[in-house]
């Protein structure tokens, strides 16, 4: 068995309100110094094969097809 890792995230050329709320509410709380925070999503997918090439090509289409908004969101993942 095998579980890819899925990082999905805001373009950087795209605004991330949810990212600038977190970043205000941290400094509210006091906490200082954080130049920039963005949001994103965190998937793992387990994987019932042993071929990893498969998966990669599996998790991409996923990924393409399903996770991820080409428009405004890039990913990436790692396959352990």
């Amino acid at each position: 068995m095998l579980k890819a890792k899925v990082i999905v995230k805001l373009k950087d050329t795209i605004l991330d309100p949810q990212g600038k709320t977190i970043h205000h509410a941290l400094e509210t709380l006091g906490y200082k110094g954080i130049e920039k925070l963005r949001s994103g999503k965190f998937f793992e997918i387990y994987l019932n094969t042993d071929d990893k090439e498969k998966a990669k090509e599996l998790v991409d289409e996923i990924c393409k097809k399903i996770l991820t908004n080409p428009v405004t969101e890039e990913y990436y993942f790692t396959i352990e």
